[in-house]
């Protein structure tokens, strides 16, 4: 029995090779939400938790298997919205980011996306699951510009990192959209909380990377925010403007003309 489903747009058959080796059968027999959770448990990892811990992901429910891994699993399984709402309310942290990756974005309702991103606990899968899924949504720049503006830790990276994936991502929308993005990083800078100000540094980069025009931008944002009275905003401020006037990114940025 494959992972895939009688769905139309499931992958062909992938090996997964970094998962422990008595369990490489892991995409050849699972085809249910209780199939693929046993051989996540199966395969679970303690070594490569405590390792993970130490890069900020909450260890809570994580089994250790990779975001690699877990791609590969998601081209086995392909689309399929109703399994991944099976994976992600088990709550296991590894089963979330495989929900985000195998759901279907024209499938995702606003309010499932609201309970999901209330539902974030750690860094990886709200970054995952907004720039795998979140972001292909009719809803993405909405939700950007709501959650920048929330409390919460993770709902409040959310935002920033719909921003950040969106500015890679949506090459369609014109550049007054992403500079609409500008004044709530600016807003948001002074949070000094890690997860949040990290997110609101990536956002500011991303967008000064789309183009010329919003490099400039961007650069114009990121020296007002380093006046601000706040650590944060300084640090922002700081990285950002080290790679958007980096030769680097001015050499790809000019060569796009």
């Amino acid at each position: 029995m494959s992972f895939s489903r009688s769905n139309p747009s499931a992958r062909d058959r992938v090996s997964v090779h970094g998962l422990k080796s008595e369990r490489k059968r892991l995409l050849k027999g699972a085809s249910s939400a209780k199939e693929i959770l046993d051989e996540l448990k199966a395969s679970a990892n303690p070594a490569n938790v405590e390792g993970m811990v130490r890069f900020g992901i909450n260890p809570h429910n994580t089994l250790g298997v990779s975001v690699t891994d877990l791609r590969k699993m998601a081209k086995e399984i392909g689309t399929d919205y109703t399994l991944a709402g099976e994976l992600w309310a088990s709550g296991i942290h590894e089963a979330r980011i495989l929900a985000g990756l195998v759901h279907d974005p024209a499938m995702l309702t606003e309010s499932q996306m609201e309970r999901w991103v209330r539902e974030f606990d750690s860094w990886d899968v709200c970054d995952l699951v907004c720039s795998s899924l979140f972001d292909k949504t009719p809803f993405a720049h909405r939700k950007a510009v709501e959650w920048s503006g929330k409390e919460e830790e993770f709902v409040k990276r959310a935002g920033f990192v719909m921003m950040a994936a969106l500015s890679v991502h949506d090459k369609a929308v014109s550049d007054p959209v992403f500079e609409r993005f500008l004044p709530l990083i600016r807003k948001a800078s002074t949070d000094d909380r890690n997860f949040v100000k990290k997110a609101v540094n990536w956002a500011l980069r991303q967008i000064g990377k789309r183009n010329l025009a919003l490099n400039k931008k961007a650069i114009e944002a990121a020296e007002r925010i380093g006046r601000l009275d706040s650590p944060s905003a300084r640090w922002i401020a700081m990285d950002a403007l080290r790679e958007l006037k980096s030769e680097a990114v001015q050499d790809r940025l000019h060569k796009r003309l």
